[in-house]
């Protein structure tokens, strides 16, 4: 080819790459780590980013009452993970309402300033985890990925993505990132009766179908199991007078103010420390608006 028709091939492919690449997608914004201390995964097309929480939660771990032994076996995980010694992904599993979440965003703020940061993603996501940790991987941080209401059906592709995760396979420094799931299922999948039809005994000794073996072995990958059960009814009273001390509430009438929170947990069906905190808010914007009429 000659250099005369070499240069006229050079300025076409350059004139269409002009043109094309205003078409192209911007490069993915550096995530914001010197001003954010948590993350939400979010799509955008066909790649993610790390999308800043700018105003993540508040809550204190000394505010959520009555699950002191949840608290206590959580918290030392954590910090075992913050002093770089070894630690267990962890699934918090159990009745709604009772404080799961809370107690991971708890976490959060009271560890922050020690390095802990939280990456928020959501179950359909969990595919993209090694992009994930390529991009924390060179952090100084230490990181909980945090995947909330965490459940899988039969075929789900990120069931295969988070067993990978648990189980070590993909390229995560040890030390820098753990997975923390709460879920309502014991074992993150639907359970059937016709499942357990397919147990047999083998010299006595129960040995379960493949389909509940196959739903056990996700759940067992985390190592710290920590449960949660519904609240009784004085201690989801003393949640309820927690909240509204927190919101600056002094009840003039606490028989009264009991009365009506049960009247509340009972059109909810639920005594969970979430009721006792939405019943507490609306309390407390009642007596607030009184006041101010």
């Amino acid at each position: 080819m000659s250099a005369d028709k070499l240069e006229v091939l050079l300025d076409r492919a350059e004139r269409l790459l002009a043109r094309i690449e205003p078409l192209l997608p911007a490069p993915a914004p550096e995530p914001e780590w010197d001003t954010s201390i948590a993350f939400r995964w979010q799509r955008q097309g066909n790649r993610g980013i790390l999308k800043p929480v700018r105003h993540p939660p508040r809550l204190r771990l000394a505010e959520l009452r009555h699950i002191d032994r949840q608290k206590a076996l959580i918290d030392q995980n954590t910090r075992q993970f913050l002093a770089g010694l070894p630690a267990n992904n962890c699934l918090l599993w159990g009745s709604r309402g009772t404080g799961k979440s809370s107690l991971v965003k708890a976490l959060l703020n009271e560890y922050a300033d020690q390095g802990l940061r939280v990456i928020e993603v959501d179950k359909d996501d969990l595919r993209d985890l090694p992009e994930i940790i390529d991009l924390i991987y060179d952090r100084p941080e230490r990181f909980i990925l945090f995947s909330d209401d965490l459940s899988f059906e039969a075929g789900d592709p990120s069931y295969k993505s988070l067993k990978a995760a648990l189980d070590g396979s993909l390229n995560a420094p040890a030390d820098k990132l753990l997975i923390y799931a709460t879920s309502n299922r014991r074992h993150l999948l639907p359970e059937y009766m016709a499942e357990n039809e397919q147990a047999r005994n083998v010299g006595g000794e129960i040995h379960q179908g493949e389909a509940v073996e196959e739903k056990i072995s996700l759940s067992e990958r985390f190592g710290l199991w920590i449960s949660f059960y519904p609240f009784d009814q004085e201690a989801y009273l003393d949640i309820v007078f927690g909240w509204l001390q927190e919101l600056g509430i002094t009840p003039d009438d606490p028989d009264a103010v009991r009365a009506e929170a049960l009247r509340f947990a009972l059109g909810r069906g639920s005594r969970s420390g979430r009721v006792a905190w939405q019943f507490a808010r609306d309390y407390a914007g009642r007596q607030n608006l009184q006041g101010k009429v």
